[in-house]
C-alpha cells in the first residue's frame, strides 16, 4: 500500500517562495502520475500540477510560477512555488495515481500554505 507524506508548508509573504516535498513509501507502480492538488477555504479541491514520465501539466493559475519535479530513485515529488499570492493560500495535497490498477487514487494528509498580503 502506497503512503504519501507532505512537508514544506508554512506562512510566507506575498511574492515569496516555498518548496513542498512529498515522499512516497510502499510498492509503487512503475507507470504512475504524481501530482499536487490544493483546497482553499470554502473551495473545492483543484489540480495544481501533475507529472508522469517526462511530461508535466499545470493549472493555468500557476503556470510560470510553480514547477513540479520528481525523483524516481527516491520516490519523491516536489513543488517549487514562486511569486506566491494570497489566492494560493490552501491546503496542498500530494496525489498518486498508478496506471494499473485503474481507479486507485492515494492522497497525502495535506500541508497548509498561507500567503499573507
Amino acid at each position: 500500500q502506497v503512503q504519501l507524506v507532505e512537508s514544506g508548508g508554512g506562512l510566507v509573504q506575498t511574492g515569496g517562495s516555498l518548496r513542498l516535498s512529498c515522499a512516497a513509501s510502499g510498492r509503487m507502480s512503475s507507470i504512475n502520475v504524481l501530482g499536487w492538488y490544493r483546497q482553499g477555504p470554502g473551495k473545492q479541491r483543484e489540480l495544481v500540477a501533475t507529472i508522469s514520465g517526462g511530461h508535466s501539466n499545470y493549472a493555468d493559475s500557476v503556470k510560470g510560477r510553480f514547477t513540479i519535479s520528481r525523483d524516481n530513485t527516491k520516490n519523491t515529488v516536489d513543488l517549487q512555488m514562486n511569486s506566491l499570492a494570497p489566492e494560493d493560500t490552501a491546503v496542498y495535497y500530494c496525489n498518486y495515481k498508478p496506471i494499473l490498477p485503474p481507479g486507485l487514487n492515494v492522497w497525502g494528509q495535506g500541508t497548509q500554505v498561507t500567503v499573507s498580503s
